[in-house]
């Protein structure tokens, strides 16, 4: 009875964060996406995926709660192709109230149809799970708080992993578009291989509290993060990594000078 109940249990999910760079990498065949469909061929397949992007920015913190949200195309000046691209993955309004239900502080707001699923989500999900068949909810992220307090959420959504909801984080360490050049081979500047590799040390060394409480501290850190918004999804994966769960690097590099693409996977 005990062995039986068990084995219907879900499969604790491991938790992600990806690096998406330029919406370009939605339609593009480089080393990138192809690493990321190889990595989605071996991933378990969850119940459904709670996505963290950068680019919903609210005051408040909301979860999307349509059943059928739309795809966001959140960018300008790219093709025409890039626009065409539709990600029609169900919502799921029961794990929207769920995570509404599992924190009550900060409540939750829940979003009926402001919002969707942005470029920040579906960009990597065409090529993880291209049939677009599992359910996605995404949370937004309240730009008037600490980097704390965006930790300490990632561990109030620890427990859906063992419910087989896939937490992915979408964003980029180093994220600065001020001097951004627009070869995806460019050199890379010092400071963001500088800063790149600090995190890395970091991750390694699992000293989270310095990826929370130290990134902009150097002169490095604030030139790669000049804005929150795509660092902040680092943020809720540590939060929600278990002590034990193994970090792996699944993508490393830097794009366009100052696009760090590296990718973590904790479990």
């Amino acid at each position: 009875m005990n062995r039986d109940r068990a084995l219907s249990q879900p499969r604790r999910m491991p938790v992600l964060f990806l690096g998406h760079g330029s919406p370009m990498n939605a339609i593009a065949t480089n080393d990138y996406t192809k690493t990321l469909s190889d990595l989605g061929k071996k991933l378990p397949r969850p119940e459904a995926i709670l996505a963290i992007s950068a680019h919903w920015m609210t005051r408040g913190t909301w979860v999307t709660h349509m059943a059928n949200p739309k795809t966001i195309h959140d960018f300008g000046g790219f093709p025409q192709a890039l626009f065409d691209i539709r990600y029609p993955a169900p919502g799921s309004p029961a794990l929207a109230e769920k995570i509404r239900a599992l924190i009550p502080e900060p409540q939750i707001l829940l979003d009926d149809g402001e919002w969707g699923l942005d470029h920040g989500t579906w960009s990597l999900l065409k090529h993880l799970y291209p049939a677009a068949d599992i359910p996605v909810v995404q949370l937004s992220l309240d730009l008037s708080r600490s980097p704390e307090f965006h930790f300490e959420l990632g561990k109030k959504l620890r427990s859906l992993r063992d419910d087989g909801v896939m937490i992915i984080g979408s964003g980029n360490i180093v994220h600065n578009l001020r001097v951004i050049s627009w070869d995806e081979h460019a050199k890379p500047f010092a400071w963001s291989v500088a800063f790149d590799a600090w995190v890395k040390t970091c991750l390694d060394q699992r000293d989270f509290k310095s990826l929370v409480f130290d990134a902009t501290k150097t002169e490095a850190g604030k030139l790669s993060i000049p804005t929150p918004e795509h660092y902040l999804p680092l943020l809720y994966i540590l939060g929600a990594a278990n002590d034990d769960d193994a970090i792996t690097h699944v993508i490393e590099g830097i794009q366009n000078a100052s696009i760090s693409m590296r990718s973590v996977q904790c479990g």
